[in-house]
């Protein structure tokens, strides 16, 4: 019910303020823009979701020689002492939670071409469980609200992006971006424990959220033992490495178990193929929603209307310029990259906005992408509080990275 509230406020808005432009600033183009918008989005979905079909079916590919030679069950026993309290409604040693492990890994390693297709792998072993098939249950809550943290370690894409726009110093936003995104995991974790009524003074909860504090303070202490110009180099060459192990490691299992990797292989990959026609309609809805707000001119009159009121009580508005990165990245993460390319193109990439951009993009996920794709694969109606939970870790995130822009940048 909330997608569909929120899907129908996209058109309502976009048509509102179409209108408004069309009698009051005589913009006698602003509905073909729109239409266009419309057009082009609707496309391009169906582009992502082909660009999906050929990377599902490898990974869920994989993913099946993997749980088939039971290392999917061993990474599951690996992570229950974790997981059976984050997700106490999922059985010990089932598959689902091995399937989250590799997930929640994938995105702390910035390798989003594996996290997709083990992230909807996951949701459909969560269906399996589920007792009411059309409404969300508390794991795949719990699991999608840290999906839309976005809690990534090895911000990877940001710095090359950084590096094409110019700066000077494209790693330079790796240590505010670590807080903010561990800021923005920390409390979509904790709201959703407390709606779930899990116990967040467990020693082994505790333990284990005081080790990503420390082992993001580590990577911080690493990065800055190696040359700036190196770092970027450094974190593809690890986490390609390490998605290469794992391949490696399921296939050399299958042979130890004798099972057939090859057609283990083609099973999967057809899964993959079924999931990624699913999710095209789903896909289509909700870019074609976006698209008309952000062609509207909503987006700019929203962000207009907080730089006033945040001026107004005279506090400083020099982070309102990067705020469409951060009220898109929930929406797009396309038009979120698109916003922070702008922003670095128009203020300079070495600026506070260009900067402060970055981290909002990288802070966060896609909270609706995620959404309409997750649950649109398994063909959940009811997502209950998934946005609400999703959306206070994406604010988390987004006050933590201007926060910590302030604490590390100057501005101007």
């Amino acid at each position: 019910m909330v997608l569909n509230y929120i899907w129908i406020a996209f058109f309502v808005i976009a048509f509102v303020v179409g209108l408004c432009k069309l009698f009051f600033l005589g913009d006698l183009d602003i509905f073909t823009t729109m239409m266009n918008a419309s057009f082009s989005s609707a496309k391009s979905a169906f582009e992502i979701s082909l660009g999906l079909t050929g990377v599902l079916s490898l990974w869920l590919g994989f993913m099946k020689i993997g749980e088939k030679a039971g290392v999917v069950n061993f990474l599951a026993r690996l992570a229950s002492p974790v997981f059976s309290r984050l997700f106490p409604d999922i059985p010990k040693g089932h598959p689902a939670s091995g399937s989250i492990f590799m997930n929640v890994a994938a995105n702390m390693l910035n390798l989003d071409n594996a996290a997709t297709p083990l992230g909807l792998k996951a949701m459909k072993e969560l269906q399996d469980l589920n007792r009411d098939k059309n409404t969300a249950s508390n794991p795949m809550i719990m699991f999608l609200v840290l999906n839309a943290s976005g809690l990534t370690l090895l911000p990877i894409t940001l710095m090359v992006y950084r590096t094409q726009m110019g700066a000077a110093n494209p790693a330079d936003i790796f240590v505010p971006l670590m807080i903010a995104t561990t800021a923005a995991t920390l409390i979509g974790a904790f709201v959703v424990c407390l709606k779930q009524r899990i116990n967040l003074l467990d020693k082994v909860l505790l333990q284990f959220f005081g080790g990503i504090i420390l082992l993001i303070t580590a990577i911080i202490v690493c990065v800055k033992l190696f040359p700036q110009e190196k770092i970027s180099a450094y974190s593809s060459l690890a986490g390609n490495c390490l998605l290469f192990v794992i391949i490696i490691a399921f296939i050399l299992s299958g042979l130890v178990r004798k099972v057939n990797v090859y057609d283990a292989f083609i099973e999967g990959a057809k899964d993959g193929f079924k999931t990624a026609v699913m999710i095209i309609p789903y896909l289509v809805a909700m870019l074609v929603g976006i698209a008309l707000f952000r062609a509207s001119g909503a987006m700019t009159f929203l962000t207009d209307g907080v730089a006033y009121f945040v001026s107004s009580f005279g506090f400083p508005s020099d982070w309102v310029n990067a705020l469409p990165t951060a009220i898109m990245k929930p929406l797009s993460g396309s038009g979120a990259r698109g916003m922070m390319l702008d922003a670095m193109q128009t203020y300079g990439a070495d600026s506070f906005v260009g900067r402060l951009s970055c981290i909002f993009q990288g802070s966060t996920d896609t909270t609706f992408y995620l959404v309409a794709v997750y649950y649109g694969a398994i063909n959940i109606k009811n997502t209950r509080y998934t946005v609400a939970a999703s959306l206070l870790a994406d604010l988390a995130g987004v006050i933590a990275a201007v926060f910590t822009c302030y604490l590390f940048f100057e501005v101007g």
